[in-house]
């Protein structure tokens, strides 16, 4: 499940990065904002990804998930991309978890 999670939110943090131009050009967000909450959030998507060998990051996975989605709130796009990667990280937990629980029946030879 980790390293799903984890691919998830390394290539959501280069989308974020890159939202910030659009932020600024298109929709006019002044520079500070935009770069403290874009830059920021893709921060926080890269640290977590490196979190999560700890239950509790996964929190912050989540955390990032609605930053995306409240992004949305300056560029609607950023509603479709919190969409699409939030998604992704639902699919990453659960699918994760099958696997998980797949290996270890396995492990114990059942």
């Amino acid at each position: 499940m980790r390293a799903m999670c984890a691919a998830v939110l390394a290539f959501e943090a280069v989308v974020i990065a890159l939202a910030v131009p659009v932020l600024i050009g298109v929709s006019d967000v002044d520079r500070a904002p935009a770069f403290a909450a874009g830059l920021g959030l893709a921060a926080l998507a890269v640290v977590t990804a490196g979190l999560l060998r700890h239950r509790w990051a996964y929190v912050l996975g989540w955390l990032v998930q609605a930053g995306v989605l409240a992004l949305g709130f300056w560029t609607a796009a950023m509603f479709v991309v919190g969409v699409l990667f939030g998604g992704l990280w639902v699919l990453a937990v659960v699918l994760g978890g099958r696997v998980e629980e797949i290996k270890a029946r396995r492990a114990r030879g059942a």
